[in-house]
């Protein structure tokens, strides 16, 4: 249980780790800790999906819910589901990771989070506790199962929330990474003017093209070689199960998720005036910028979508977005939906007659490293290193609010340790490349003496 339960969600090899006797138990002590009386399970392209869906509402249905399977569908579609049914609800898939992992994202009624702290310590604590004798029997008649289709109302809620009616003409290729984006996209594009060029739409658990993590650079190659060649206006790159969306502009160059949060995020200040904007702090300067351009108030918070929903719903934001392209939205239950941040997209380059590499560049104002990982064997000895290097400098600022940040007059960098892995993560930015480069190098070679 250590093992596959994370801070967020569960996650696991098939069937070492996951299997379909844990997800029984896993979907009764869901509705023992939710007290839901009607739940809503959805599931990725995966081998192993289907039968761990099943298992889960197997153990639902046990306790006294009603179970109701969504099938096939994108993790984004299955908070689409929770909220608009009203109902807890849980999605089987293991995101970008490889062919072998498996896991279930779970949330509550409007999709609202489950996590560690908000009842994911307790559903593992049920679980475990009947992995000898299994649960015991429910006090009350077990509940109905049943299926219903959500993809049409998902992809219909998204484009009422989205003025798509001055979209020019588009070419956009879009690569689903054999994941749920091959599902949802021929949907949702269906009626609007693009000429899309699909790659790697097959539903395929095995990703034999590339692994479904567009956060990894060598994933999108394709996808920018096919924008190139195609000629094409964009290009568009899912995640596994597709709640995460990565942008390639018409040179064939990514665009940063900080400048698609930015993009956004003046958007949606110009439906809501006067709104709230969350960001992490790994999110480049550029955003807080113009969020306060736009007369909205940017507010900073740690990484990981936890934290981001926390603080949508304390200061009722309209928009939060991550560097790591998690997109999230009051008008979506605070959930995240990369396909949301992609209409957004859609709609302000086919909204002007300029290339995305013009749009963006207001959007994307200063040099930035990405995300640099670095191995270590003790990560507060070389995080204590680099402050105390940095320290005897009269120019820079510390805070902690996740791992170290320090800022300087043109730059700053934030290291954080991984939870998971021996890992130091380094983001760097600054006004120009050449700043970026000498504090990235410094600091690296601090972390990695």
């Amino acid at each position: 249980m250590s093992q596959i339960v994370k801070a967020y969600d569960v996650r696991g090899v098939y069937p070492d780790q996951l299997d379909d006797r844990l997800a029984e138990l896993f979907g009764a002590a869901f509705v023992e800790v939710t007290g839901a009386g009607a739940i809503v399970i959805g599931h990725d392209m995966r081998p192993s999906s289907p039968g761990l869906a099943s298992s889960f509402a197997r153990g639902a249905v046990s306790r006294g819910a009603d179970a109701t399977i969504i099938g096939l569908c994108s993790t984004d579609q299955l908070y689409f589901a929770s909220g608009d049914m009203d109902m807890p609800g849980a999605m089987f898939t293991a995101s970008h990771n490889p062919a072998q992992y498996n896991g279930i994202k779970m949330c509550r009624a409007g999709a609202a989070p489950v996590g560690q702290d908000t009842g994911l310590a307790e559903i593992r604590a049920l679980a475990e506790g009947w992995l000898t004798d299994g649960a015991p029997a429910s006090v009350t008649k077990p509940g109905h199962l049943g299926q219903r289709d959500t993809l049409t109302d998902y992809a219909a809620y998204l484009l009422s929330l989205v003025d798509v009616s001055a979209i020019r003409p588009l070419k956009v290729v879009v690569d689903a990474g054999n994941g749920m984006g091959g599902h949802t996209v021929p949907t949702v594009f269906a009626d609007l003017p693009l000429d899309v060029v699909p790659m790697y739409f097959e539903l395929d658990g095995t990703f034999p093209n590339h692994e479904a993590n567009p956060l990894d650079p060598k994933n999108i190659v394709d996808l920018q070689a096919r924008v190139l060649a195609e000629g094409a206006d964009l290009g568009l790159a899912f995640d596994g199960d597709a709640d995460r969306c990565f942008v390639v502009d018409e040179r064939g160059q990514g665009v940063s998720p900080s400048a698609i949060t930015a993009l956004v995020a003046a958007r949606e200040l110009a439906k809501y005036p006067g709104g709230t904007i969350i960001h992490n702090l790994i999110t480049s300067w550029s955003v807080p910028q113009v969020v306060r351009e736009h007369g909205g108030t940017p507010v900073r918070t740690r990484v990981g979508h936890s934290f981001i929903k926390q603080e949508m719903a304390r200061t009722g934001a309209v928009f939060g977005g991550e560097h790591s392209a998690h997109y999230y939205f009051r008008d979506f239950w605070n959930a995240d939906t990369g396909m949301l941040a992609a209409l957004h997209v859609l709609a302000a380059l086919g909204g002007q007659r300029g290339p995305l590499s013009e749009l963006v560049a207001s959007y994307d104002r200063y040099a930035g490293s990405g995300e640099i990982n670095s191995t270590v064997d003790d990560q507060a000895a070389r995080t204590a290193a680099v402050r105390a290097s940095f320290a005897s400098r009269d120019d820079v600022t510390f805070d902690e609010l996740d791992g170290l940040t320090v800022t300087g007059a043109d730059w700053w960098f934030n290291l954080r340790p991984s939870n998971t892995e021996p890992l130091l993560r380094l983001n760097v930015e600054a006004r120009d490349a050449a700043t970026m480069e000498r504090v990235r190098d410094e600091a690296l070679a601090l972390i990695r003496t």
